[in-house]
């Protein structure tokens, strides 16, 4: 046997393959032969490119990628691995097959030059690999680790030991993470700006507070479904960390009007505010945004049932430039808030009025006739509006962009009439539900006084 440069082909360690070792299975076989085909000698190889050449050729392949170039050769393999190439990985679709020893090996040949790490649904993967990852990779600055559920406050002391320069981390639906973490990451991480603490049940005022102490840098924060994150935890943040531009706060439904308020007042960045879920407010938070947060353009307050058309009228009066607003369950909120909107808000992308039961077919006409749904609004969610008719879809005719329209459980909307919408909007994606058609009575005996519907209900 000749291999392609010429020399004769060597067996296992070395030796020339004699008569019995040529009697392998011929799967074996095949496989041997592939594999020396897929050889390019090296030296051809840093004749013709440069290793800084390769090297930044290789920079730009995915994990996969780079992982069978290093099947190449040894000189492809040492490129491949070379850390340089590893300073931004993402294995989020390796997630079940990620052990913590592969974490490392990783960290181990990274070093410094890794930057970025996207671990989410790595449910394998334990603090023992965090604490190995802090001691090799100094310069991390992005660390994800949402939905590993091993990683608890071990793993986030060494980080604030080693890791400096971290700038973002997410641990969300990390059950056992506490304030001890952010208390630690106030203490080494002052370059944090954003941070992910959603649904990590142990967190509490106290370490939200002493995270605001330690990182005023931070411009994201999250802490959707912490249940004990109250009004003093967010008036830290407001105190704190003036420039935050992002806020989370759903399902923190302790907070009042005063956190908000506060909010409004030192953050005059903020750009999107979630509070869904957030009972508890009133319009006096949505008429502090309005005198304050004139950038704002991202607004969820779902199931806010106490805000009103005057907070809404007052927000669309002040902050032009809101593209996405939910106000799904605000079930106090009527037409007028509507007209407001579309006089005051031309950038309006995304408007979500499921279970906004006062919502009529005039709403929807002041809606259409204004500036944002000629020219931005692309997605509209009207479930569960009883009173809308087949005339809101008349009226909807005249959004060229609309792309998505919501109408399940609207009662009084017909087939007929989406059929018309698609036909003026060919490319629009309605979703809808028909209840099915109650069977005609039977002859036989008295007419039942319920329909089968009502008897289940």
């Amino acid at each position: 046997m000749t291999a392609r440069n010429g020399e004769r082909e060597k067996g296992p360690g070395g030796k020339e393959p004699t008569n019995d070792k040529m009697n392998h299975s011929h799967s074996q076989l095949a496989r041997n032969r592939f594999e020396k085909s897929c050889m390019i000698p090296d030296d051809e190889i840093s004749r013709k490119l440069p290793k800084e050449i390769l090297l930044r050729i290789l920079s730009y392949l995915d994990v996969t990628s780079l992982c069978r170039c290093g099947q190449v050769s040894r000189y492809w393999n040492m490129l491949a691995l070379d850390g340089s190439n590893w300073q931004k990985i993402d294995l989020f679709d390796f997630q079940r097959d990620i052990e913590g020893p592969v974490i490392e090996n990783i960290s181990q040949r990274c070093g410094g030059f890794l930057k970025y790490l996207r671990l989410r649904g790595c449910q394998s993967v334990g603090s023992q690999s965090i604490r190995t990852l802090a001691q090799h990779c100094h310069n991390i600055e992005h660390l994800d680790l949402s939905e590993c559920k091993k990683i608890s406050d071990v793993a986030i002391q060494p980080l604030s030991r080693h890791c400096s320069k971290l700038t973002a981390i997410n641990l969300e639906s990390c059950s056992q993470i506490s304030d001890s973490s952010l208390k630690a990451l106030s203490d080494g991480c002052p370059n944090l700006t954003e941070i992910n603490v959603s649904w990590c049940n142990l967190i509490t005022e106290n370490g939200v507070e002493a995270l605001a102490r330690g990182c005023n840098k931070i411009k994201k924060f999250s802490s959707k479904g912490c249940k004990q994150v109250n009004d003093r935890a967010v008036i830290a943040l407001a105190l704190y960390c003036p420039g935050i531009e992002v806020l989370n706060l759903h399902s923190c439904d302790s907070i009042t009007d005063a956190s908000i308020s506060r909010i409004a007042e030192k953050c005059c960045n903020l750009k999107q505010l979630c509070v869904s879920k957030c009972t508890e407010l009133t319009d006096q938070s949505l008429l502090a945004l309005s005198m304050n947060n004139h950038y704002l353009n991202t607004l969820e307050v779902a199931g806010c049932a106490h805000f009103s058309d005057n907070g809404f009228t007052a927000l669309a009066k002040n902050c032009k430039y809101l593209e996405r607003m939910d106000l799904e369950e605000c079930s106090q909120i009527t037409d007028a808030t509507l007209g407001h909107l579309a006089m005051g808000c031309p950038s309006l992308e995304k408007l979500t009025l499921s279970h906004c039961e006062l919502i009529t077919d005039e709403g929807i006409r002041q809606l259409a006739g204004g500036g944002c749904a000629a020219e931005s609004l692309s997605v509209l969610e009207l479930d569960n509006c009883p009173l809308i008719t087949d005339a809101t879809l008349e009226h909807l005719i005249s959004c060229h962009n609309l792309q998505r329209i919501e109408l399940y459980d609207c009662q009084l909307i017909s087939r007929n009439a989406i059929r018309r919408l698609r036909n003026h909007l060919p490319n629009i994606k309605v979703h809808a539900y028909f209840a099915p058609v109650t069977p005609p009575p039977t002859t036989n005996g008295p007419r039942p006084r319920y329909c089968r519907c009502c008897e289940i209900l």
